[in-house]
């Protein structure tokens, strides 16, 4: 489901190219999510090779990753661990969803309603451990360094932001706040235009960046309080929160109460909830401490390897983006030896 703390907090509109040279600690999980649920074909259906095997993640990761380092951005995949037991509501609920969407889309598959095919398709998207097995080694083979979080991605990836190691975390999640990440970044590798779903429609999807320093300026509350009002609009570690209390009456009532223990008229609904865990899983979440993120060279063979001889990906296709990012590299390169 997400946090929903967009009506609260405002972005800050960014290029590309204002994060060139900088380390972004992409939400894995989140992201290639994201590939399952927008490349399909055009009745919903996933992209596969002869075999019959998805290719539509490693379709996303490639082509959109080699925009992005072609722009000099360092990226960073941080992956998720054992989820919480707090979290598992949240991932029932999921599984719920996913299995009346697929119904719906074999309904309207056998009926031809395609357009509802799709909608119903892009809800189905399940990630499997093949999947992320092969997504590791493309991004391998990109260069792109891995980190495999004990549990939550987004809780290492904010721990990277707050340690420096990582500029800012990427994300279409809030969460990043709640555990203190120092800048979130949303839209990374969804920026460009994109249909209006259910609509003839298109709009430019600009990178969004959201400062912790502008967001506690703009609410004059803590990072607990952040969580309070996370915890009473709904986590995934809580679905659905205090019934009836949205995102700007969440804000009123941790304005007025300070926390969440002090309001009264929640106390019966508050009781349900294991508030105290919840805020002590953002407030110190498990995560990987690293010292020092490596990135290695691309190896151009490797990828191609795995996308045209294994995964029946188009040579022509393929080597035009690769060529594009040696173009760009290269171009880096001359421009740096005229300073010498």
């Amino acid at each position: 489901m997400g946090l929903d703390l967009k009506p609260l907090i405002t972005p800050s509109y960014i290029k590309l190219t204002d994060l060139s040279n900088r380390t972004i600690a992409v939400d894995a999980f989140n992201t290639i999510y994201q590939f399952l649920a927008t490349i399909r074909g055009s009745t919903g259906e996933l992209l596969t090779n002869s075999k019959g095997e998805v290719t539509s993640h490693l379709s996303g990761l490639f082509y959109r990753n080699i925009n992005l380092l072609a722009e000099n951005i360092k990226l960073v995949y941080v992956f998720d661990g054992k989820p919480s037991h707090l979290k598992f509501d949240e991932i029932e609920r999921r599984q719920q969803v996913k299995k009346v969407a697929a119904e719906k889309f074999e309904e309207a598959l056998t009926e031809g309603r395609f357009d509802d095919a799709r909608k119903y398709g892009q809800a189905t998207s399940v990630l499997t451990d093949k999947m992320v097995m092969e997504s590791k080694m493309l991004l391998s083979f990109l260069g792109v360094p891995t980190i495999q979080a004990p549990s939550e991605g987004e809780a290492t990836a904010a721990y990277l932001s707050n340690t420096n190691k990582a500029y800012t975390c990427a994300s279409q999640d809030y969460d990043s706040i709640l555990f203190g990440a120092k800048r979130l970044t949303r839209n990374l590798t969804i920026s460009g235009k994109r249909k209006v779903p259910n609509k003839n429609a298109y709009i430019d999807v600009v990178p969004e960046m959201f400062y912790f320093e502008d967001i506690v300026a703009q609410t004059h509350l803590t990072r607990a309080q952040l969580i309070d009002i996370g915890i009473l609009i709904g986590t995934d570690f809580n679905p659905g929160g205090i019934p009836g209390i949205g995102p700007k009456t969440a804000l009123k009532l941790i304005k007025r109460y300070a926390k969440l223990e002090n309001i009264d008229n929640i106390k019966e609904e508050l009781s349900k909830i294991p508030y105290d865990q919840i805020r002590e899983l953002f407030l110190r979440p498990e995560v990987v401490d690293i010292q020092d993120i490596e990135f290695d060279p691309i190896n151009y063979d490797k990828v191609t390897d795995l996308l045209c001889n294994r995964m029946d990906f188009s040579v022509e296709r393929v080597n035009g983006a690769l060529q594009k990012l040696k173009n760009s590299i290269d171009n880096r390169s001359q421009s740096l030896e005229r300073w010498f």
